[in-house]
């Protein structure tokens, strides 16, 4: 079990990630207004529709790529709110298959990681 000096380092580890891929997210697209947890694509500014269709599947296209990007980091920002509610709850740094305590090293490297080494994937 990690003592409160190590919850609180991996603790700041996941709230400086956290604010890396809120601001990432905010340069890729913009939350869903229907599902605030949901990011979106945005049209690039000074890119319009328009009656050619080359340009519009370009405009499509760069949406298609920055989409793939929204949902990488989306993903990614989901484990780190769980890993910080574990925190908070007294749950965080035990294996989400065992319940076993994750090696320390591989919190280091992964302050987000749901489990064990032995139930990595």
């Amino acid at each position: 079990m990690l003592d409160q000096d190590q919850a609180d380092k991996f603790k700041k580890a996941l709230e400086k990630e956290k604010a890396t891929l809120e601001e990432e997210l905010v340069k890729l697209g913009k939350p869903n207004p229907s599902n605030p947890s949901d990011w979106m694509p945005e049209k690039p500014e000074g890119d319009e529709f328009g009656p050619d269709r080359n340009d519009n599947a370009d405009i499509i296209e760069d949406m298609e790529v920055e989409n793939a990007s929204l949902t990488e980091l989306e993903g990614r920002l989901g484990s780190v709110l769980t890993s910080l509610e574990k925190i908070e709850e007294g749950t965080y740094g035990l294996c989400e298959v065992c319940g076993a305590d994750i090696e320390t090293d591989r919190l280091a490297a992964n302050p987000a990681a749901p489990t064990c080494k032995e139930h990595m994937q």
